[in-house]
């Protein structure tokens, strides 16, 4: 899959997918205020973009798809919107599971799953289980998750392993600490987006995240369609990445005009 990268040799913008996107999801409770509904609702309606942008993730082949669908800091909300937020999360595992095997989509959930109960912790291993074998798209939800945990178990894992003989301590870098994050099997996001606005990470995949390319928009995330997701992906396309090396570096190291 071509990607714009430093030697990618490719000519035509249109086929520069992303391999990996990951979005912010802002929104749902803005836009319900809007429309003088509960904050609650704008999260069930949500629901819809999410599958707008999976199945546009497929149509276009982005590999890895990561939505952010709730922090380690969402827990300080209000205790009614978060009991709504965890039925919601289990009501829509169940209900789009299977329209998800059914169009080649692997689920993971990435996150400290500890805190949530027992039943959403099984219905997430039963999802996780049944798409395994899927590989059109792998589609990540972050629930209860924080880049800075993220690097934190990480952290933790080096030592452990340092202290248990199975690595040496001259061996600890960059590439033992990213081996043991949350999906150090796939590649980092090429292109992170955020709906609402606002324009910051908000402690999403922070170390995966250091070369992504970044696109805000100020679609709150119910109006974020398949649209809106495409234009986000065509923005990507006409980047130069540049990965630390000067403009005329990656061009003369591609062969790619400047866009």
């Amino acid at each position: 899959m071509d990607t714009l990268t430093p030697g990618s040799g490719a000519h035509d913008a249109e086929r520069r997918v992303p391999r990996h996107v990951a979005i912010i999801m802002d929104g749902n409770g803005r836009w319900a205020k809007q429309r003088n509904r509960a904050r609650t609702w704008g999260h069930r309606e949500g629901v819809k973009s999410v599958r707008a942008v999976v199945e546009e993730s497929v149509q276009r082949g982005v590999g890895t798809l990561t939505l952010f669908a709730f922090s380690s800091e969402n827990w300080r909300r209000p205790p009614s919107e978060v009991s709504v937020l965890m039925d919601l999360f289990m009501i829509t595992l169940r209900g789009e599971v299977r329209r998800l095997d059914e169009n080649g989509v692997r689920l993971r959930v990435i996150g400290e799953r500890s805190a949530f109960s027992e039943k959403l912790q099984r219905r997430i291993e039963e999802a996780e289980g049944l798409t395994a074998h899927n590989t059109a798209l792998n589609l990540q939800v972050a629930a209860n998750y924080g880049g800075r945990w993220d690097i934190t178990q990480a952290v933790r894992r080096v030592v452990a392993d340092v202290a248990a003989d199975r690595l040496d301590p001259a061996a600890v870098n960059e590439q033992a600490i990213a081996a043991r994050l949350s999906f150090a099997d796939l590649p980092d996001p090429d292109l992170l987006i955020r709906t609402g606005g606002e324009k910051r990470i908000s402690n999403f995949i922070l170390w995966q995240s250091a070369y992504a390319e970044l696109f805000f928009t100020d679609l709150l995330w119910p109006e974020f369609n398949a649209a809106a997701y495409g234009g986000a992906l065509d923005d990507f396309a006409h980047r130069q990445r540049r990965f630390g090396l000067t403009g005329e570096q990656v061009v003369a190291a591609s062969g790619v005009a400047e866009q």
